[in-house]
């Protein structure tokens, strides 16, 4: 089918044969800068040539880099401008030649500017509180309406001062925030042809890093191995980092520093004093950098440098001793000596002693030098962290100093001891004489010397009065010498001692006196008391001598008897005479006839006094006995005794218990382990109960404790300790019983096969013994079971009957076999010469008598 345009061409052609038309396509054109177009000029009619020219009106060559002309056919040429610039705009020609034949037609080429984004960096970084230019450089043609927007929003600079639209596109923000940071939408638009480009732009606030020390200022100590910490922390955006200066030297990690991670901490190891200044912590980052300081303050222990040993001679004008020590702060210094501490300035009331400090420099002055200055000084230097000591000798050289007691006394046959006690430096060589001769001499016999570094003793036994007199001895070193006269004197026996007060009960009497008014020159080693029935012959006793001894108690009286009493001394020497003999008469022994308050008035009668304890562990730390010694019985025999204790712990007492009056100690056994408990012991007779003697004690640590493991040891807790011993526990009781079950028929075993089974067991023919047996019985009481035992131990009878008192050194016990009856018992009698041993079964009931005892 035929084109239209080629119907067209044809009736032109056949109207107009003779003439030449040209036609361009298309017949306008708009190229945009930097783009290709091409243009085609047709021509209807013969032509030999077919030209293109330019706006300027030259022919376009052919090979031009920027517009290319080609002939396609006879009929047909094509105009190509390739990247077009604002240059290439303009009226371009086409020219058809034939002979004197000519026809051209004409196309208008625009140039225009697209939208061009020519710099629109992203991301784009200012620091924070410039004043920040957002730069979006964009070219069009027509120039282009510049828009900005962030967060989806268009920034209305109306409203916000801070922002502002430059000529030139930029965005420009005043004083830029942390806040205004993001992504910012630079958009140009052309209104005429309807153009819009954009780009994102992200906006990056870098802030000036921000610094603070932890501690401005540290102390640390020097030379004892520490390390100090300095830190600071720091921030800003981006994260920025830190380093460390010290005399404007960047540390490093190293042999004497170290640095955190982030280099916030810096470690300075081995303090040294050299160590001490001002360190800088420097943090930066884009935004800039800021610096803060850190001072370390370095302190030293004080350390004496300076501290010599000296000598002097006694009697010498002065001597001083000097001390010198380092440290910081400087540190004080003082002396030591004797227990007492010597300060700054004078130190005595004879201005003997004193003491200057200067500085670092302590002197300690002594003057008029004594033999008592010699010893050891310590110098003490102190500042508010430490302190160091020195000790240091003072060596005093001096004469010989003889001390010692100048009288010695002895006797004939005795040897005595002559001591000479030298003090002198350098030692001194000890000479003995007398009568101008130097002992011991070729006709002594019963003298000896013997040596030690600081005392000669001369040994004396006296065979006759002429070895008693005075003895010299001489004492002599470099320094000097010295003499001194020691006197051996005859000694004597003591003379009697004073009895002042005789004070009887029914059958002791407590005799008070006053010690001799001479010892006779050598101390007293016993007191003899005699006592006996008018006419008759003194029985007598012998007490050994103690410190501050006032009284003595004799034993063994009749109640109602009237005695005398005479008391002596003896010494190493002798026995010295009695004292006048002194008679007194015993109380009677209490009735139940008399009346209680009758009978305490008229004779005087009272409780005992409280027995004294001991306590001895047995061989199982759980068991004690408490023994106890009797003391006055108050003038009425004692009839039981009663114990009660209890753990300190808990407020109740276990029961009382009753132990006879002839018993000197009670067992307790069955205690719980690593307790303390506390016992009471009362002593009572006819007149009432004594105060009690009172007695503590803690009993050992259970031997079958498993100890924790800890510390190293077992890996198992106690609580799987404790599991297996139930499962070992188990798995015995369960092999012993199926032993009994095949062996003995009995067993638990055999009881579920007598129950269940219906078989009999061999239990049944016993049951009346069973119901016999009445040993022990059960109750709910958690109170021990107390079993008291006595064993028969005899005393010989003492003149014959009353019973025994005591005194201050035997043991207390019934002196005969007798029974003595309670006047206030029913009947009973108690077990005499009897020991009562108590020992206490845990969770039984307790099994006492109603009196006194059972065996």
């Amino acid at each position: 089918m035929l084109q239209i345009g080629d119907l067209i061409w044809g009736l032109l052609f056949i109207g107009c044969a003779a003439a030449i038309q040209v036609q361009i396509t298309p017949t306008q054109g708009e190229i945009s800068v930097g783009e290709s177009k091409f243009f085609l000029c047709e021509v209807l009619g013969d032509v030999k040539d077919i030209d293109w020219y330019a706006p300027s009106g030259e022919k376009i060559l052919p090979n031009r880099p920027d517009i290319f002309v080609s002939r396609g056919d006879e009929t047909m040429s094509t105009l190509t401008i390739y990247h077009a610039n604002v240059d290439s705009a303009g009226i371009y020609k086409c020219v058809a030649k034939n002979g004197d034949k000519e026809a051209q037609a004409t196309v208008q080429v625009k140039i225009f500017q697209k939208i061009t984004f020519e710099s629109a960096p992203t991301p784009q970084e200012f620091n924070e509180g410039d004043d920040a230019d957002i730069v979006c450089n964009v070219v069009s043609s027509p120039p282009p309406t510049i828009i900005w927007k962030h967060k989806g929003s268009r920034i209305q600079v109306a409203k916000d001062v801070r922002f502002k639209i430059m000529d030139n596109g930029h965005l420009q923000i005043r004083g830029i925030k942390k806040t205004d940071e993001g992504m910012y939408n630079c958009e140009a638009r052309v209104m005429a042809r309807g153009e819009i480009d954009f780009r994102m732009i992200r906006v990056v606030v870098n802030v000036l890093p921000t610094i603070r020390a932890r501690q401005s200022e540290v102390n640390a100590t020097a030379d004892i191995g520490i390390s100090a910490l300095l830190a600071c922390d720091a921030d800003g955006f981006p994260e920025p980092t830190v380093t460390w200066a010290h005399n404007n030297i960047v540390l490093e990690t190293g042999d004497k520093y170290s640095l955190n991670e982030d280099g916030s901490e810096l470690v300075i190891k081995d303090v040294k004093k050299v160590d001490e200044g001002d360190y800088t912590c420097i943090a930066k980052n884009k935004a800039g950098e800021k610096a803060e300081e850190v001072s370390l303050n370095v302190f030293v222990q004080p350390k004496i440098t300076y501290l010599n040993n000296q000598t002097a001679s006694e009697f010498d004008d002065q001597v001083t001793l000097t001390c010198e020590a380092s440290g910081d702060p400087t540190p004080t210094i003082s002396w030591s000596f004797d227990n007492r501490v010597l300060t700054e300035g004078e130190q005595s009331l004879d201005r003997n002693i004193v003491v200057r400090s200067h500085a670092r420099v302590s002197s300690l002055t002594l003057k008029n030098v004594l033999f008592t200055y010699a010893g050891q000084y310590l110098c003490t230097a102190s500042n508010s962290i430490g302190q160091d000591d020195q000790h240091m000798y003072l060596e005093v050289r001096y004469a010989p100093k003889i001390l010692g007691r100048v009288t010695v006394y002895t006797w004939e046959g005795n040897p005595a001891n002559i001591s000479c006690e030298v003090e002198a430096h350098p030692g001194a060589s000890v000479v003995w004489f007398r009568d101008g001769f130097q002992l011991p001499s070729a006709n002594t016999t019963n003298m000896k010397i013997y040596n030690t570094p600081t005392i000669s003793y001369l040994e004396v036994t006296p065979d006759s009065q002429n070895d008693f007199g005075s003895y010299n001895c001489t004492a002599t070193n470099v320094m000097g010498s010295e003499s001194k006269e020691f006197l051996l004197i005859q000694a004597d026996v003591p003379s009697s001692p004073e009895i002042k007060l005789v004070e009887p009960f029914s059958s002791t009497a407590v005799v008070k006196f006053e010690e001799p008014d001479s010892m006779g020159g050598v101390p007293i080693i016993k007191y003899r008391v005699e006592w006996r029935l008018p006419g008759q012959d003194w029985i007598g006793s012998e007490h050994n001598a103690k410190d501050d001894m006032t009284t003595i108690t004799i034993v063994g009286l009749k109640p109602e008897t009237t005695y005398e009493v005479k008391m002596s001394a003896i010494n190493g020497k002798g026995e010295g005479e009695s004292s006048p003999a002194r008679t007194f008469k015993t109380e009677p022994v209490l009735s139940s006839e008399v009346p209680p308050p009758i009978a305490a008035t008229s004779m005087a009668r009272r409780e005992p006094s409280a027995p004294k304890l001991e306590v001895k562990m047995q061989d199982r730390g759980n068991t004690l006995k408490v023994n106890w010694i009797k003391q006055d019985d108050g003038g009425s025999p004692i009839k039981h005794y009663l114990v009660r204790y209890k753990a300190k712990h808990v407020s109740d007492w276990k029961p009382e218990i009753r132990i006879p009056h002839n018993s000197e100690y009670v067992t307790l056994s069955g205690l719980d382990w690593n307790t303390e408990y506390e016992v009471h012991v009362v002593a009572e007779n006819q007149q009432g109960k004594s105060e009690p003697g009172i007695i503590s004690f803690r009993t050992a640590v259970d031997p079958t404790t498993i100890p924790d493991a800890m510390d190293g040891g077992s890996g198992l807790g106690t609580g799987a300790i404790v599991g297996i011993l139930i499962v070992v526990f188990f798995l015995l009781l369960v092999g012993v019983d199926v032993t009994c079950y095949f062996l003995n028929k009995c067993g638990l075993l055999m009881c579920i096969a007598v129950n269940f089974c219906g078989k009999a067991g061999p239990g049944a023919k016993s049951k009346d013994i069973e119901e016999g047996k009445a040993a022990f019985t059960k109750d709910e009481s958690k109170e021990p079971i107390v079993e008291v035992r006595t064993e028969e131990e005899h005393t010989p009878n003492q003149e014959g009957g009353g019973p025994t008192e005591p005194n201050e050194t035997t043991p207390l016990t019934e002196p005969d076999g007798k029974t003595v009856k309670d006047d206030n018992t029913k009947g009973e009698t108690e077990v005499k010469n009897a020991t009562a041993e108590v020992k206490t079964v845990p969770n039984e009931a307790p099994q006492t008598n109603g009196n006194e005892s059972k065996a």
